[in-house]
């Protein structure tokens, strides 16, 4: 059986002392610390983030009792906006769709695989054309149509299928819907979207007509997270691809679509791996 980890996530400004005083922490209480990376702003001045996975059986505290002793002893003389994520405990991720499959199957491929870690109880759609793949996966899926008029009562569906399945993450799979900022903000730097274009480059509808029309000679996709400001989110990761005055773009949304599915399943996977740290509109992901 594999042993049960934890990992630990902060972010704070940067001052001598913060390694020793979380991996001592650890140490103290029983921890065995398997993996550890930090990253500073700037030499002096400017903000720490850290990550720490360790494993947990032989804790000398159960897990509320260790959190409250960290917020005490480490947390709060460090002024840290922290968190810990227990393995034991798998995430459940949401998500929407429209008509394209490529994103969405890669996803429920990887899981079923076990190569996500998580659960996905649902996926939400605007249209009804992907329900019969998305079935044969034994999840569920709900058509939610979206109007110009019907809108907020669409997200307020949607929200309400995400609250019932008790969804951490939702994924957006090629969703073409602007989100309301009401929606954005029931789950700050937990919305995922793939964007057909290297951001920031080509933002809105149709980035491979204008790649095309434009005789870029490399074109790409980006995972992000979502905000008020459309596709202007955290990036968490993007892939490229070379093409040439010989391709379509038809062409070139065929080899996006590549791009796509990779992009969007390493964020995902990074993510609930606990490997991504936002500041501001940028993140930090750890390898």
């Amino acid at each position: 059986m594999p042993v049960p980890t934890a990992r630990l996530l902060v972010t704070c400004p940067d001052a001598p002392g913060i390694v020793a005083s979380v991996s001592g922490f650890l140490r103290n209480h029983g921890a065995n610390i398997t993996a550890f990376d930090q990253h500073a702003s700037a030499p002096e001045g400017g903000t720490f983030f850290l990550r720490a996975e360790f494993t947990t059986p032989h804790l000398d505290v159960d897990a509320e009792a260790l959190e409250r002793a960290f917020a005490r002893v480490v947390a709060e003389p460090f002024a840290m906006d922290w968190r810990i994520d227990y393995a034991a405990r798998r995430a459940r991720v949401g998500i929407m769709v429209s008509r394209y499959d490529h994103a969405l199957l890669e996803l429920l491929w990887l899981w079923r695989r076990g190569e996500l870690d998580c659960e996905i109880p649902l996926v939400v759609s605007n249209h009804d054309d992907l329900r019969g793949e998305v079935e044969r996966f034994g999840v569920a899926y709900h058509h939610v149509p979206v109007t110009k008029e019907t809108k907020p009562e669409a997200e307020a569906r949607a929200l309400a299928l995400f609250h019932e399945a008790d969804v951490d993450l939702v994924v957006l799979a090629r969703y073409m819907q602007i989100l309301s900022p009401e929606f954005v903000s029931r789950y700050p730097s937990r919305i995922v979207n793939i964007h057909h274009s290297f951001l920031p480059a080509f933002v809105g509808a149709g980035p491979y007509r204008q790649a095309f029309t434009r005789g870029v000679k490399v074109i790409g996709a980006t995972a992000h997270y979502v905000t008020d400001d459309l596709d202007e989110g955290p990036i968490i990761e993007q892939g490229v691809a070379r093409v040439t005055h010989r391709q379509s773009v038809e062409d070139l949304k065929r080899l996006g679509q590549t791009l796509e599915r990779d992009v969007l399943a390493r964020a995902v996977r990074w993510h609930l791996e606990g490997r991504v740290l936002v500041h501001g509109n940028k993140t930090v992901v750890f390898g």
